[in-house]
């Protein structure tokens, strides 16, 4: 039975979800849940929680090496959360600019 995914938003809602992206974005090689739990003063098992909820949004992939479990960020859903933004982004350019241009000609 497969997992349903979860939403990207949510996953990246909390800010030890969002450390654990970054801490593996930066690494140059995959961490292990050992290591990713030694950055944070929450137990290894809510860092655990934390990374299976990456994983049900896409964002960790786990690979199993001996008794270790090693985790390697994927970042391909994030490209919603940057679609999401650049269009919010544009529409606060195109508001922004329209009321400069508004204040500008004002006497």
């Amino acid at each position: 039975m497969s997992k349903k995914r979860l939403n990207v938003f949510k996953a990246v809602a909390d800010p030890t979800r969002r450390e654990i992206i970054h801490l593996l974005i930066l690494a140059t090689t995959a961490l292990s849940i050992h290591h990713l739990a030694d950055h944070f003063e929450i137990s290894r098992q809510a860092v655990a929680k934390h990374l299976n909820i990456l994983e049900q949004a896409g964002l960790v992939i786990f690979q199993q090496e001996g008794r270790e479990k090693f985790c390697y960020p994927d970042l391909q859903p994030l490209k919603e959360i940057h679609q999401w933004v650049v269009f919010y982004e544009k529409f606060w350019d195109q508001k922004l600019d329209a009321l400069q241009h508004y204040l500008d000609h004002q006497t």
